[in-house]
């Protein structure tokens, strides 16, 4: 399973550019060499030193106890509240006033929020929650637009002491009832609705359903902020405005011990019910905080974009908590990247002054297939940062975004990491890092990376395999809620003792990591394991090409055969000249063994909400089987219904 075929050749640096190198947090490879080698030789005086920049109401004891593996505990005998951090720190002084949110929504309405203001108002939503008997050590379920109310709840939560578990609010009723009956959950947060695509979509109908029947849940708090009418349950349903002007505005923080449940956070994998992944406050807070820190080299003039919604983990660390705990300005937007127009992204990067904006390679392929007019109508000269996280990037997609959005001058962090790190893992530095195309190049401080066998023996440069993590670090999960052998049988035992949650990767000979996609989607063909994120890579290198996936189906010959279903540009011609131009392409790209078998063209990919490509259902339309599993992720059912009538 562990030995993975890499065929791909990308050998284009790009080192830092020299006028962001003068001015970055870290610009000496000396420098990150020595605090990586100190956060990996002894971790407990690196963190311990990162950790007590934070203000803490009790100092912590010890570090890190790995007595009980792989149970982690971190700054034990330490308390902190995560509201607190993100908020009352800035109080003393300039940074009170200075912008904390800047949120637009989807029709066009701004609002801004001071850390001041927006402290007053997680409070007030504090409030609201006590008085309707919410108290520390409950699980509230969170299903919400990407309006500002969202960031006050998930922090009002944490300020009370009580563990939020959002759902991202484009799930079914049943995804969300399923994650509120697991969590055991007293509360749900909601609105009427938000704006997508230029519609409203409604979210309390989804509430009332998920939440029929479940003794548990006594109220449902909602926000107001589309006014479509809602059915009502007396007793149980509030409104949040007619509840916040009653209650102060002045909430002390809950003390909270560094290991106590911050947040649940459910993602599901291909069979079986979804996870729910336990972080706790401490751990948490030091890792976002620091990688926010350094990887994105904040400074207080920054106006921070990541267009992640808050359902998914990108959108706690890298929206919410990280940010937040540096004091940095962060936009948040409501509504789809290209409504109303396909320049929107574009358009509010040159509105609202972003300076750093951090985005997922399934966008990026998106307004590469768009067109470079588009970004081209906006005034892009403020960003000087950019980065990509959820999925491994392909080479070209990467060109693209340096050369058209930032102009060959801004460096690009191509992240990795997961909803279990709870933080990034692996990244360039942008004032140190030179990177490549397609490689998110360096572990973390305090991230052991390793690329091993099942047996656990490290395995040669260019060599694929098992993307693992042999040592704890801070902000990783402390378990799956209510399943500790599921969680060690899911991430500690492949290789034993060691943490590894399915990815693919391979080290080249400048120590840089390159993701080659999960193990599970890696194709045999003729015994040669070959990695789908590289021959879609391939796929995607040609001029003709937007996106694609690579899927395995049977083969009577070869075992398994290479399966690609591909979009291409509009007006390009699809016929089966075009089939045996791009096979001939992949051949000449990485080789003959990588040729699809077989291509479908499509409109579209099936894709989670969060961007993600869902191989999986590929993998059983290219078989021609019955699809199993969860598809409660899906963003699109009408693209899998296309795609099953497809007989191209």
């Amino acid at each position: 399973m562990s030995e993975i075929e890499s065929v791909l050749h990308e050998d284009r640096r790009f080192p830092p550019p020299a006028e962001f190198q003068r001015q970055a947090r870290l610009s000496s490879p000396a420098e990150y060499e020595a605090l990586y080698r100190e956060s990996i030789d002894d971790p407990e005086a690196f963190w311990g030193r990162v950790a007590r920049e934070l203000p803490w109401m009790k100092p912590f004891e010890r570090v890190l106890d790995w007595s009980n593996k792989p149970f982690a505990r971190w700054f034990t005998g330490g308390k902190l509240n995560a509201s607190a951090v993100c908020l009352d720190q800035h109080l003393a002084g300039a940074r009170a006033d200075a912008r904390a949110i800047v949120w637009e929504g989807e029709p066009g309405d701004v609002r801004t929020l001071t850390y001041r203001e927006l402290h007053a108002e997680v409070c007030r939503f504090a409030n609201v929650l006590k008085s309707r008997g919410v108290q520390k050590g409950d699980r509230v379920a969170i299903y919400m637009p990407m309006i500002p109310e969202l960031a006050m709840a998930v922090l009002a939560c944490a300020r009370i002491g009580a563990a939020h578990s959002v759902v991202f609010g484009g799930f079914s009723a049943q995804a969300l009832r399923d994650r509120i009956e697991d969590g055991g959950c007293s509360a749900v947060i909601t609105a009427d609705g938000g704006w997508r695509r230029g519609s409203v979509l409604a979210l309390k109908p989804e509430v009332d359903t998920a939440v029929d029947g479940i003794p548990s849940v006594h109220t449902v708090l909602v926000v107001r902020r589309t006014e479509n009418e809602v059915a009502w349950t007396p007793g149980r349903d509030v409104w949040y405005h007619e509840l916040a002007p009653k209650v102060s505005a002045d909430c002390p923080p809950e003390p909270m011990e560094a290991e106590d449940l911050l947040f649940l956070l459910y993602t599901s994998g291909s069979t079986g019910k979804p996870k729910g992944i336990v972080h706790t406050t401490g751990g948490y807070l030091v890792g976002t905080y620091l990688t926010t820190r350094y990887v994105f080299d904040l400074r207080d003039d920054d106006v921070y974009w990541c267009t992640a919604d808050v359902g998914w983990i990108t959108g706690h660390s890298y929206i919410v908590y990280g940010p937040l705990a540096n004091g940095a300005t962060v936009v948040m937007y409501e509504g789809a990247p290209t409504t109303p127009h396909p320049g929107r992204f574009w358009e509010l990067c040159a509105k609202h002054g972003v300076t750093v904006f951090y985005t997922a390679p399934t966008a990026i392929r998106t307004f590469m297939r768009l067109g470079e007019e588009h970004p081209a109508k906006h005034d892009l000269s403020k960003l000087r940062l950019l980065g990509t996280v959820g999925e491994a990037i392909n080479p070209e997609a990467w060109m693209w975004y340096h050369r058209v959005i930032g102009a060959e001058r801004c460096p690009i962090v191509d992240t990795w990491w997961q909803t279990e790190t709870g933080a990034i893992m692996l990244t360039p530095l942008p004032g140190v890092t030179a990177t490549k195309p397609g490689s998110a190049t360096r572990p973390f401080f305090g991230v052991d990376a390793a690329i091993l066998d099942e047996r656990g023996n490290e395995l040669p440069a260019n060599q694929g395999g098992l993307m693992c993590i042999r040592k704890p670090w801070p902000s990783m999960l402390r378990g799956i809620w209510g399943d500790d052998k599921r969680f060690v049988d899911t991430y500690w035992s492949t290789v034993p003792g060691v943490y590894f949650a399915g990815d693919g990767a391979r080290r080249d000979e400048d120590g840089y990591f390159w993701i080659m996609g999960r193990v599970d989607d890696v194709i045999n063909v003729s015994g040669h394991r070959l990695s789908t994120m590289e021959v879609e890579s391939a796929l995607v290198s040609h001029p003709k090409v937007c996106e694609a996936a690579v899927v395995a189906r049977p083969d009577d010959l070869t075992g398994q055969a290479i399966a690609a279903f591909v979009t291409v540009g509009g007006g390009v011609a699809i016929d089966d000249a075009l089939r045996s131009e791009l096979g001939e392409h992949v051949a000449t790209e990485i080789g003959k063994l990588a040729r699809p078998k077989e291509i479908r063209f499509t409109d579209a990919l099936p894709k989670t909400r969060s961007g993600k490509i869902m191989r999986r259902l590929l993998r059983d339309i290219a078989a021609g089987v019955e699809t199993v599993g969860d598809t409660s992720t899906i963003e699109d059912y009408s693209v899998l219904a296309k795609l099953r009538g497809d007989e191209a």
